[in-house]
């Protein structure tokens, strides 16, 4: 969705200091040369009333589809209340900015480098005390311009992959809803360059494996160990595009000073209002962690716990040490032998991209299921124990599944926290493609934080089809799920 022009000025209006005072901020639009020249178009706040700089820089490219205004109510209140020059531009290929989308190729990360030089030579700009950040494709491309370039300080990486293939092909499933968002957007406002159109003639020929090799030199995850830069990394729980599991193992491999906080929501939900400069809590701590790492303020943001979590059924947030320091232990569930059918779509279903998501994060309305429901010849249901007492699921559930499929199929399992009328409530999910043979499955689903209610109980239900994905699952194949399976539950 394109923010529009009006907006952005309803934002400056709005965030406007009254005549005459200072501190305050200056908008200007510039284009700005990118890599080879590339025109970029670009929204430059600077502050005015604090003298005549350097200020301290902050780089924000735009997120997929989206064009530099989408920034400009954040920025302007960046440069307003901290002082900073901020620069919001169109990334590549995308609306009037030139080039093609190379889908954060070297050129793209490389329109960062160009654009902080720009800053430091004409708009203020410090080049030593450099940050970057952005939602989605913006976060992306930040996190890949940290490892690039030196002069990056410090990284906000909002609704961010740090891995395209797991991200969009999670073990060896496509997802479908994801991919075809993506592609539609970037067609209906972008100009696709060659790898993008080679990934998408390769996937509707039904050979995604052959899109994958574009993804290591795209993916943070490859280049961890060259971030310096202090990083910041917002996700939500339900995210379609880039589900939380890619996210907490590139945290963890990470060294350098981190934060991760995870919140319910999907898709850039979470942070969606704070990019126009409206009060939003995970724009807050952006503005906390550069104004330490930039700006050199004791505000305590390095004594803080670096893995702040918010449940992804209601709650406050809860602060760890460390992301293996969420789980403290894992109960053992033990799952009875299954036969099922495959190719049927039953009531089990992990919902639809952005939609299903902004539903939990907005108004807590989870992806619900009839348990009694779902067809038991075209998936497997296992029903855990009542908890008496409230408990907590705090961490990556994953189910142990002794497999045996006559035919290649692709098995989607579902966590629900499930009520004494047998109405669950979607917690956590994940898809697996095999071939057909026997198999020992260990399938770790999506992380999460949910609090399970006193009286209801956790049920774990697997089957073929879900239409978020794009499964080889056939109608007319079984599968079969030894006694020797079972699920694990973290707790906290």
């Amino acid at each position: 969705m394109r923010r529009s022009p009006l907006l952005a000025l309803l934002c400056l209006l709005l965030l406007a200091p009254p005549a005459h005072a200072a501190p305050g901020f200056q908008v200007s639009h510039h284009t700005i040369p990118g890599q080879g020249g590339t025109p970029l178009p670009a929204f430059v706040v600077e502050p005015t009333g604090r003298g005549g700089g350097p200020f301290p820089l902050l780089v924000l490219p735009s997120s997929w589809s989206m064009n530099a205004v989408e920034y400009v109510g954040a920025a302007a209140k960046l440069a307003y209340e901290s002082g900073y020059v901020v620069v919001s531009y169109t990334s590549r290929g995308f609306h009037d900015a030139g080039g093609e989308i190379d889908v954060a190729g070297p050129d793209t990360v490389a329109d960062v480098s160009r654009v902080i030089d720009w800053a430091v030579a004409h708009a203020r700009g410090d080049a030593t005390r450099v940050g970057v950040g952005g939602i989605s494709y913006g976060a992306g491309q930040s996190l890949l311009a940290a490892a690039a370039d030196p002069r990056v300080k410090a990284v906000a990486a909002l609704s961010t992959w740090t891995d395209l293939a797991r991200s969009l092909y999670p073990n060896e499933t496509v997802s479908a809803q994801a991919v075809e968002l993506l592609l539609a957007a970037g067609k209906l406002t972008g100009r696709p360059g060659p790898e993008l159109r080679e990934a998408e003639a390769a996937y509707r020929a039904g050979r995604f494996a052959d899109v994958l090799p574009i993804s290591p030199p795209r993916s943070p995850a490859t280049r961890v160990a060259d971030i310096d830069a202090a990083v910041l990394i917002g996700n939500a729980w339900n995210d379609g595009l880039f589900p939380p599991s890619q996210i907490t193992d590139f945290f963890t491999a990470l060294d350098a000073p981190k934060r991760l906080m995870l919140s319910p929501g999907d898709h850039a939900t979470a942070e969606l209002f704070g990019a126009a400069g409206l009060p939003n809590e995970i724009w807050a701590s952006v503005g906390r962690w550069f104004d330490h790492h930039l700006r050199g303020l004791d505000n305590g943001v390095d004594r803080e716990a670096p893995v702040q979590l918010k449940p992804n059924n209601g709650g406050g947030w809860r602060s760890f040490p460390s992301w293996g320091a969420v789980t403290t232990r894992r109960d053992t569930v033990p799952l009875t032998a299954a036969r099922i059918g495959t190719g049927r779509p039953t009531l089990a279903d992990s919902g639809a991209v952005l939609v299903s998501g902004a539903l939990q994060g907005f108004l807590q309305i989870p992806t619900g299921v009839a348990t009694p429901l779902i067809d038991r010849t075209a998936a497997a249901v296992w029903h855990g124990p009542a908890h008496s007492t409230a408990t907590t699921v705090s961490g990556t559930p994953r189910a142990h599944l002794a497999v045996t499929t006559s035919v290649p199929a692709t098995l989607h399992a579902y966590l629900y926290e499930v009520n004494a009328l047998g109405l669950g409530a979607l917690v956590t999910h994940k898809p697996v493609t095999v071939g057909a043979g026997t198999h020992a499955l260990d399938l770790d689903l999506e992380p999460v934080v949910w609090e399970v209610a006193a009286g209801n109980r956790l049920v774990l239900a697997v089957d073929t089809v879900d239409a978020r994905y794009g499964g080889v699952s056939r109608w007319g194949g079984t599968v079969g799920f030894g006694a020797d399976s079972w699920l694990e539950v973290p707790r906290p």
